[in-house]
């Protein structure tokens, strides 16, 4: 698939290239975006160049990894990064980091809720799932401003920086952007 880039009232979200491996590398130096991503620690400038030139690329190329770079569009500073990778056939999990001085500004929420809604109308999937360390409270934040339904605590969910750790998982479906699913959705009685 090509790359796609979306907009929002305050937005451009584009693929992240060569011309920005060294914004990344900068953002990425702060010690909030290594402690709670698994992106690695330390952070070299060619883990920078592998991201803008081979992973970005490569998972648009085949269909597996769907990543914007959040810029303002005044002058393209980048705001933070955003990912969607498919976990199953109708499934895909979405990261998101911001950098330091344009956090708390709503920024990744909107961004998560356009690039969702993409999912949703363009690779019909019906489940976008969020995970996140337990106690990454700011992630958290995020994902229940942009309708997340935080749905418990997998224990081992994730691996950061060689450890096991525990992570919330929570899932936004169709309906909650009030948009239709491809696949009918019988939920569990309550």
């Amino acid at each position: 698939m090509d790359p796609v880039t979306l907009t929002t009232d305050r937005l451009l979200l584009r693929t992240p290239g060569p011309q920005d491996t060294e914004t990344v590398f900068t953002a990425v130096q702060d010690p909030d975006i290594l402690r709670w991503t698994t992106i690695p620690s330390p952070y070299l400038p060619e883990h920078a160049q592998g991201f803008t030139e081979q992973l970005v690329p490569q998972g648009w190329a085949n269909g597996t990894m769907f990543t914007w770079g959040l810029f303002l569009p005044e002058g393209e500073d980048l705001v933070g990064m955003l990912g969607l990778t498919m976990r199953g056939q109708a499934t895909a999990e979405i990261g998101y980091w911001a950098v330091k001085e344009h956090r708390g500004k709503g920024y990744v929420t909107e961004a998560v809720l356009a690039a969702s809604r993409w999912a949703v109308t363009e690779l019909s999937v019906d489940r976008v799932e969020w995970r996140a360390e337990v106690g990454n409270e700011p992630s958290r934040a995020v994902a229940e401003r942009a309708g997340f339904v935080v749905e418990g605590v997998m224990r081992s969910g994730i691996a950061h920086q060689g450890i096991r750790r525990d992570c919330w998982i929570g899932a936004l479906l169709p309906s909650d952007l009030g948009l239709p699913s491809a696949a009918q959705y019988l939920p569990a009685p309550r």
